[in-house]
């Protein structure tokens, strides 16, 4: 039997009905019989980062252990893109329906073209940072000696994440 393996997505949406997209997502992934044990965190609504000229952003971290090998998931990720209107173009930083981004995958530690365990940019970036501090603020970082918590304390990233009340009139 496969080993199960606890993993951390970062989810983000800024174009369309945000919380849908995200809602849908979880939906998707929980339908998969290797995938368990889903937890996510609040929603925050967070700034982009890079390209300012559009939507704020929607993000949750969700944990969840799967069965499924890290190339594996992120094909699963890829076809939940699809299903939910991403549209995959080589300009970076563009809005969009929905972003997976698989962030820790147990203790994998992956380089490649296509995958990065943990993901590379995770550490500096508080729409990350901030909601899997909610799930997981003593879990140490991996290829750190420093927990979730203590990386947001020193993350250069000083971008808006606020917490985000579902259904509220804007």
């Amino acid at each position: 039997m496969a080993n199960l393996e606890k993993v951390y997505l970062s989810v983000g949406s800024n174009l369309g009905d945000k919380e849908s997209n995200i809602a849908s997502s979880i939906v998707i992934l929980s339908s998969d019989k290797e995938i368990s044990n889903i937890r996510t965190s609040s929603f925050y609504e967070t700034e982009p980062l890079y390209n300012k000229n559009q939507s704020n952003f929607l993000n949750i971290m969700i944990e969840c252990e799967t069965t499924l090998t890290p190339f594996k998931l992120l094909d699963k990720i890829s076809e939940i893109e699809k299903i939910l209107g991403r549209k995959r173009k080589d300009v970076k930083n563009l809005p969009r329906t929905i972003d997976i981004d698989i962030v820790i995958f147990g203790n994998f530690f992956i380089e490649t073209s296509q995958l990065s365990i943990p993901h590379p940019q995770a550490l500096f970036r508080k729409f990350v940072l901030v909601p899997l501090k909610e799930l997981a603020p003593e879990l140490i970082f991996p290829k750190t000696k420093y927990t979730v918590t203590e990386l947001l304390l020193n993350c250069p990233d000083n971008s808006s994440v606020v917490k985000y009340n579902i259904g509220k009139i804007a």
